[in-house]
């Protein structure tokens, strides 16, 4: 396989060429451009790396106009769009005040990171947002006791670590440790 060099956009000839190569099926949305055109304005012929090119991006359309990629498009649009959109928008992602590329990717790794913390942690207390633990304060406070305990609880009689944890909880409060 070729480097790719370059590559301008996820729908590039380069990407599905790479993509078709490894036998991959792509479902990659095509982009509104207008027509192709294959042939070489002067000899009217299809070079080989455009007649691979046309290939893949023919199989790759076929593919995202059939009932499968149709699919795909829609659960992209739940699964993968919308929290970004929710990033953008709620989380303030819109208009970053922080200078340069570099320092803009950060900070959007960090929000992402954020967002999917925040719905693994809604998925394992069962609790929406954070306001609505007010109402389920007592029984969220003692599920995340069980969380922090549970492994320590586990892994004391492997390694043979102290209960209470002490070294957790420090000597003030138990005197009795120091």
């Amino acid at each position: 396989m070729k480097p790719l060099g370059r590559v301008q956009g996820y729908h590039s000839d380069a990407t599905l060429v790479a993509l078709d190569e490894l036998e991959v099926r792509s479902y990659i949305s095509e982009p509104e451009r207008g027509p192709r055109r294959w042939q070489d304005k002067r000899t009217g012929e299809t070079p080989p790396e455009k007649r691979a090119a046309q290939k893949a991006l023919y199989g790759n359309r076929r593919r995202t106009r059939g009932a499968r990629g149709r699919r795909l498009q829609r659960r992209r649009g739940e699964l993968v769009e919308r929290p970004f959109a929710h990033q953008y928008e709620t989380g303030g992602m819109r208009r970053v005040w922080v200078r340069g590329h570099e320092n803009v990717r950060k900070r959007v790794l960090i929000q992402a990171a954020a967002c999917n913390l925040a719905l693994l942690l809604r998925r394992r207390t069962g609790t929406g947002t954070p306001r609505s633990l007010q109402g389920r304060a007592p029984s969220a406070i003692f599920r995340w006791i069980e969380c922090l305990i549970g492994p320590w609880g586990r892994l004391r009689p492997i390694c043979g670590l102290p209960w209470p944890p002490t070294a957790l909880i420090g000597p003030i409060a138990h005197p009795q440790a120091t």
